[in-house]
């Protein structure tokens, strides 16, 4: 199966937070707070796959009120933060929707998304993600994780499924 129709036959897209919707960098205030930025353009795709019917869901290591908030402005209604073994959370996630493995996009940036990715039919990662996932990635675009990568994504898998416009 060629690549483009792997991202045809996806119905559902998880994705890690920092490194992956942020740049993996912390601006830590006086006063101890974690701020990151996310993209606005990866929001607006994540909005459009939820109106397309695609399934999201988020795990990450991190646990912020904040990107928790933004997400759930988004509409992403499956949201595991403060993970430590994302593994758990993705088995729990399968059997809570009964998904298929094989249609599932993972898009992660380091090691802890490993395990995960080595699950499903598509892992995928941003430019700037470690070595040891571009390896075992089927695709790496070409943007970095805060600028856009998650957009690339998205907006493949709908545009394939005739669902971008």
């Amino acid at each position: 199966m060629n690549l483009l129709a792997k991202f045809r036959d996806i119905d559902t897209l998880i994705f890690d937070i920092d490194g992956v919707f942020t740049n993996s960098n912390l601006l830590i205030t006086e006063k101890g707070e974690l701020l990151r930025t996310m993209n606005t353009r990866d929001g607006y795709a994540v909005k459009k796959a939820l109106e397309a019917g695609l399934n999201i869901a988020i795990i990450t290591g991190g646990s912020s009120a904040g990107v928790t908030s933004r997400l759930k402005g988004l509409g992403v209604v499956d949201i595991y933060a403060g993970i430590q073994h994302k593994i758990d959370a993705f088995d729990e996630y399968l059997l809570t929707y009964d998904l298929q493995k094989s249609q599932i996009l993972y898009m992660g940036d380091d090691v802890p998304d490993q395990e995960v990715m080595m699950q499903v039919g598509m892992p995928v990662c941003p430019a700037d993600a470690v070595p040891e996932i571009k390896a075992i990635s089927q695709y790496v675009s070409p943007l970095k994780g805060g600028y856009g990568c998650v957009r690339d994504v998205i907006e493949k898998v709908l545009k394939l499924r005739g669902q971008w416009s």
